[in-house]
């Protein structure tokens, strides 16, 4: 099969637009109001700027792309959303300017999926008007990223649901109007198949804020330790089948792994740029800095790893095109990407901030909060080892071990047999 990476002329319109909207609109005000959630929808900023900003968005087709027309968005493929996202990256709040930022998307994608008509209206239509946030909560502070270890459980009451336990880590919890949790409502069966999702209103009775906690960098924590104290929600809070909250999982778990990715491209690129314009307008030792051979070392290798990392991406999305979301070939490239996001902002980051000298890591550039984030991106959505499991036993089931006392490569072992073919020459 074919692999084309080609720009068609209408969408690459698309794209110049992007690019020049991101340079004249987003990243000036961005830089300006840094330090501003784009997920606190009550700051004066978003009447003010965001929302004209997202209306012209909207104009130009490209509002939440990811979803199907029925949902307001285009439905492009993951190939296209590509080519956007790598965009969108240079800038923390252009994913909210374009209707894609995450939780939200996935979330989205759940309740259109598995929602009553009832929590589409509610929630679904305001949260894919960008009018409102959500939380997906997921991890636990005993568990972290191994579901075999979660204790937080759903019963069944009657008509309702009780949740008891503790969540840890729940995203913009501050800000939101709902969550979508991960349960366990039957502790008898593996995780796999014993746990559920569960849409929990933000002011449910009984839902507890321990305390919010802040990532290194951030002026305060968005990231919430959560208790359910008897939290009640109706019977059709379920989303999907009970025992399928893996499977409901999945809608948007692969999209996002795969769209930060597309995102650190963008990242990964601004600190490109800022580490050539550097190079060539500062001189040490007598000459530009461009002219040294460690740091014409550094520009190629970054610009090389930046290359094989984008087209890791577009592959990647290449084969969710082809082959959807949840096949095993989209689980293992997905999977190598969400290894390899980590590495390359961490070391072409690193390279950029080093170029600027004390500049570097001073908040009067976007680099090291950006390199602060990065390690972020090998723990969020399971650490960097459970994808690189994951890619192992994909790559080891398409081979097959031998049954003999030396590999299959083993020339001696070889010899008879090639010199059996050849031995009227020999």
């Amino acid at each position: 099969m074919a692999i084309d990476f080609s720009i068609d002329p209408d969408f690459q319109q698309k794209l110049d637009w992007i690019r020049a909207f991101m340079h004249e609109d987003i990243e000036p005000f961005a830089s300006v109001f840094r330090d501003v959630s784009p997920y606190n929808k009550q700051h004066a900023v978003q009447d003010a700027i965001v929302r004209p900003l997202q209306k012209k968005v909207q104009e130009q087709g490209l509002w939440a792309c990811h979803l199907g027309p029925e949902l307001g968005g285009q439905g492009y493929g993951q190939v296209k959303l590509a080519l956007m996202n790598e965009i969108l990256g240079r800038s923390h709040w252009a994913p909210s300017i374009f209707g894609c930022q995450a939780p939200d998307s996935g979330n989205a994608e759940i309740l259109a999926h598995y929602g009553t008509e009832a929590q589409k209206q509610e929630f679904l239509r305001p949260l894919l008007d960008g009018e409102i946030v959500s939380t997906y909560s997921m991890t636990e502070p005993q568990g972290g990223a191994d579901p075999s270890l979660f204790t937080c459980r759903a019963e069944r009451d009657g008509s309702d649901w009780v949740i008891n336990g503790e969540k840890w880590f729940a995203s913009n919890y501050r800000y939101a109007s709902f969550l979508i949790v991960m349960l366990v409502t039957n502790p008898d069966v593996d995780v796999y198949r014993g746990s559920s999702m569960l849409l929990v209103p933000a002011g449910a009775p009984g839902l507890e804020l321990i305390r919010n906690v802040g990532v290194e960098g951030e002026s305060e924590g968005d990231h919430a330790y959560l208790r359910f104290n008897n939290v009640r929600v109706p019977s059709e809070n379920l989303l999907g089948e009970e025992g399928q909250g893996f499977m409901v999982a999945q809608t948007r778990l692969g999209g996002g792994r795969l769209h930060h990715g597309m995102r650190s491209v963008g990242m990964a690129q601004r600190a490109l740029d800022m580490m050539c314009e550097r190079a060539l307008s500062r001189t040490t030792r007598g000459k530009q800095l461009g002219k040294h051979q460690s740091v014409r070392e550094k520009i190629a290798n970054t610009w090389i790893e930046l290359q094989q990392f984008r087209l890791q991406v577009l592959y990647a999305a290449w084969i969710v095109d082809q082959y959807g979301g949840n096949s095993e070939q989209a689980r293992l490239h997905i999977a190598g990407v969400k290894v390899e996001t980590p590495k390359i902002l961490i070391d072409t980051i690193g390279r950029a901030m080093h170029l600027h000298g004390a500049l570097g890591i001073t908040s009067e550039l976007p680099l090291a909060r950006s390199w602060l984030m990065a390690p972020s991106l090998g723990l969020a959505d399971g650490p960097t080892e459970v994808h690189e499991n994951t890619v192992a036993r994909q790559v080891l089931k398409q081979y097959s071990p031998v049954d003999t006392l030396f590999p299959s490569e083993h020339l001696p072992s070889r010899m008879e047999k090639y010199k059996a073919r050849y031995k009227d020459l020999l």
